[in-house]
C-alpha cells in the first residue's frame, strides 16, 4: 500500500531520471486518473496501485520499458479489469502501477476536456504530471469492479463534484470510443452508489440512456 503522495512523487523523479529523451517527446505527459488524486486530497488514507494514462502508443513503450528498467515486473491484469480495457499492470514491491493507453477506440480516452480539467502536479526534466479532475476520476471510477472503488466514488461525491460534467464527458467518451455499453457499466455502479445513500442527480439521465441501449441492441 502507498500511505504519502511524497512516496508518489519520489518514484515519478526515479522514472524521470530513467526516461530517455527523444525528439518526438520533449516531455513525457502522463495523467493520474485513481486513488493517487483521492490521497493527494486527504480523501483516503492510502492506495495500493497508481493509475496512469498516456496519450498515444509511442509514450506508452517508452515508459513501460523506463518502468522494466527500473524493476517493475508486468503482471496480467485480473478480472476486476473486465471493463477497463487495461494496456498493462506493473509491480514492484509495495508499488502498483495500472498504465493505460489511450485510445479512441475500445478504451477511457484522455479527452481535449479532460485535459483543460486537470491540474498541474509535477513537473520535471523529462516527464510532466497532471491530476485528473474530481469529477473525471469519478468516472473512471463507475467503469470498474476493483474493490475500494465504490468507496472511492462515494467520497469524492460528498467532497462535491460538479455531475454535469460527468455527465458530458461520459457522453463524449462513448461518441469517442462507440462503445454505448459504456452507459450501462456506468448506470449499474450509480445504482449501488443510490442504494448506498448518495443523491446523483444525473442518474435518471444516464438510466435513460441505458434503456435506449438496451432498445437499440
Amino acid at each position: 500500500m502507498i500511505e504519502s503522495v511524497e512516496e508518489i512523487q519520489k518514484l515519478f523523479k526515479e522514472i524521470d531520471n530513467f526516461l530517455p529523451r527523444t525528439p518526438e517527446t520533449e516531455k513525457l505527459a502522463i495523467f493520474v486518473i485513481g486513488g493517487t488524486v483521492l490521497l493527494k486530497q486527504g480523501l483516503k488514507p492510502a492506495t495500493k496501485d497508481i493509475d496512469l494514462v498516456v496519450r498515444n502508443g509511442h509514450e506508452f513503450k517508452l515508459f513501460e520499458n523506463t518502468l522494466n528498467i527500473l524493476g517493475f515486473k508486468n503482471t496480467k491484469p485480473t478480472s476486476e479489469y473486465i471493463h477497463l480495457n487495461i494496456s498493462q499492470v506493473l509491480e514492484r514491491e509495495d508499488f502498483r502501477i495500472d498504465l493505460f493507453q489511450t485510445s479512441v477506440c475500445g478504451k477511457f480516452s484522455v479527452t481535449d476536456s479532460m485535459i483543460e480539467r486537470g491540474r498541474e502536479y509535477l513537473v520535471l526534466d523529462k516527464l510532466a504530471v497532471y491530476l485528473c479532475s474530481n469529477e473525471d476520476v469519478f468516472l473512471f471510477k463507475t467503469m470498474t469492479e476493483r474493490s475500494g472503488d465504490i468507496e472511492d466514488c462515494i467520497s469524492l461525491a460528498k467532497r462535491g463534484v460538479e455531475w454535469e460534467i460527468i455527465l458530458d464527458e461520459l457522453k463524449n467518451q462513448i461518441k469517442l470510443s462507440g462503445q454505448n455499453v459504456w452507459i450501462t457499466w456506468v448506470g449499474e455502479r450509480l445504482d449501488i452508489l443510490a442504494d448506498e445513500g448518495l443523491y446523483i442527480p444525473i442518474l435518471e439521465e444516464v438510466e435513460r440512456l441505458s434503456e435506449e441501449y438496451y432498445e437499440m441492441n
